[in-house]
């Protein structure tokens, strides 16, 4: 929590913004916030927020200012209908949906230059992880990396864990913010976004039993969590990936990241410390946003430049 209400900053004079919307289908455009340092940047990284996030996220904003301070290009991803942009596709988002970023990174792929690394927060992480998947021996040609930050790979196992009663603060923020977005896709497309019973849903799993699944054609929640889960893609990623995953995140069980995959693909490298969150590992020195520092050097690292050794939290 204090992360979340933790200042951080973006230099956007020095970085200057550049609003983008990309038509990744024939009637969806979604939002890209992009900045680059003066003169030739390094190459590329790509964020994706998480849950009812945007590029104005403060996750998204610390990591960019980082990002554009390393000498990278950063651009902030603004899933279907967030970051204001709900006028501008008939559907939300969800978990598992690839096609708009694979879109948006190619089309930054023929702008250059490259490398392009891709950043996944919380559910942005498992949208990564799974479009990494589903590329296969595809993705080395695209992507250099990824980084995806306190990933919930099994929804099934995440939405049990939001309904826990010690998690209630969590789950109910989430759904608000959710409730609140159907809202406003009703003034759009009332005969789509029916507001009836949306007051009296309780839970994640019931909004995706209402809107998510049939949005998108799944049978229900149990399936669309079946299979929009990154798990199920982890042994098919060919690109090196860093997760970062904190054992006291509290709406996402350690036991998840007990894969095969993750001691079995050498591409992929589970980084679990005692402490920070979901979203949060401030440390109690400068520089506070940790995760920033070390998704940093470990880019870094991948571009051929020394990595230098990870600070304590």
């Amino acid at each position: 929590m204090a992360a979340h209400y933790w200042p951080r900053g973006l230099d956007e004079r020095r970085f200057p913004v550049e609003a983008r919307l990309y038509r990744t289908e024939p009637e969806v455009q979604v939002l890209v916030h992009s900045q680059r340092p003066p003169g030739a940047p390094l190459g590329q990284v790509v964020l994706v927020h998480g849950l009812e996030g945007s590029s104005q996220s403060g996750y998204m904003k610390s990591m960019a200012q980082a990002v554009l301070a390393a000498g990278f290009a950063a651009h902030r991803f603004n899933m279907r209908s967030c970051g204001g942009t709900e006028a501008l596709c008939p559907t939300t988002y969800h978990s598992g949906l690839t096609s708009d970023v694979l879109f948006v990174l190619r089309q930054l792929a023929r702008q250059g230059p490259a490398p392009i690394f891709l950043v996944g927060y919380s559910l942005g992480g498992n949208v990564a992880l799974k479009l990494a998947g589903e590329l296969e021996q595809e993705a080395p040609a695209l992507l250099a990396g990824i980084c995806a930050v306190s990933t919930p790979i099994d929804l099934a196992g995440c939405a049990r864990c939001l309904e826990a009663p010690v998690n209630r603060i969590y789950e109910q923020r989430f759904l608000r913010k959710l409730k609140r977005r159907i809202r406003v896709k009703h003034r759009y497309l009332p005969e789509r976004y029916p507001l009836d019973g949306l007051d009296g849903l309780k839970s994640i799993r019931e909004f995706d039993e209402r809107f998510t699944a049939p949005g998108f054609g799944f049978r229900n929640a149990a399936h669309y969590y079946e299979t929009q889960s990154a798990s199920r893609f982890l042994s098919r990623i060919r690109i090196p990936v860093l997760l970062l995953q904190a054992r006291d995140d509290p709406v996402i069980p350690f036991k998840v990241f007990e894969q095969p995959a993750l001691r079995e693909n050498p591409h992929l490298e589970l980084l679990a410390v005692e402490h920070g969150g979901h979203l949060g590992f401030l440390s109690w020195r400068r520089p506070r946003f940790w995760a920033d520092r070390v998704i940093i050097e470990w880019i870094r690292e991948r571009h051929g430049t020394k990595r230098r050794p990870i600070p304590s939290l």
